[in-house]
């Protein structure tokens, strides 16, 4: 292979690393909790999607680390993950329902923290939560081959992304026609009562001249 064709195998190499770091994601987020109370992360997500997360307490204080209890929700309050007096662990599941997925962090009643308590919480779904080494292991790929599956695997997932906002989306206009529909019947239901109301104003008063012989 000549300079040439090196210098363009590394290009393309670096496009599809850029690319599949594009859509391979995962979100860091940090929750200092109180001492009393509850703090969650939620986020939607569609239906057959791999979520996988890590959660370790960070705390002001070193000497001692206090214990915290999790508890993760789907969207129809099925109990995805629970645990209680633990420092640190990782949830993993497959989505079943399409909606908001809820993780909620609390610090055990009978622990008294002194000073803040943070978590970590490395939250991964879809392409960015599989294990692309032990893919490369199995299947015994690596280098460009393994770039292209990687990006492969984000086009599937952008994929099913515009299927489900498609989905989204129709639903979003049926509530949406239903909701025209329903205003409309209200507003003609209104405009006869009044008209309802007025006619019946008309007659009674002209009954009532007609008695006083005014008319």
């Amino acid at each position: 292979m000549g300079v040439r064709g090196k210098l363009v195998l590394v290009c393309i190499l670096g496009v599809l690393i850029c690319s599949c770091n594009l859509f391979m994601v995962s979100e860091a987020v940090w929750l200092n909790l109180p001492a009393s109370g509850t703090k969650c992360v939620s986020e939607e997500i569609h239906n057959n999607v791999v979520v996988l997360a890590d959660y370790v307490v960070v705390s002001d204080n070193h000497s001692h680390i206090p214990s915290i209890s999790v508890k993760v929700t789907s969207p129809y309050g099925n109990n995805l993950h629970h645990k209680e007096n633990v420092t640190h662990g990782q949830f993993a599941f497959t989505t079943h329902e399409a909606g908001n997925y809820l993780a909620c962090f609390w610090v055990d009643g009978h622990i008294q923290a002194s000073g803040d308590v943070s978590v970590n919480i490395d939250w991964k779904t879809g392409i960015a939560a599989k294990d692309w080494d032990s893919v490369a292991r199995k299947e015994k790929i690596e280098g460009v081959e393994l770039e292209l599956r990687k990006l492969e695997g984000a086009v599937e997932a952008i994929h099913e992304n515009l299927l489900y906002l498609k989905s989204r989306e129709e639903e979003l206009r049926s509530v949406s026609e239903v909701t025209n529909t329903r205003v409309a019947l209200f507003s003609i239901m209104s405009l006869g009562v009044c008209i309802s109301v007025s006619a019946l104003q008309v007659w009674h008063l002209k009954r009532y001249f007609q008695k006083k012989k005014l008319i």
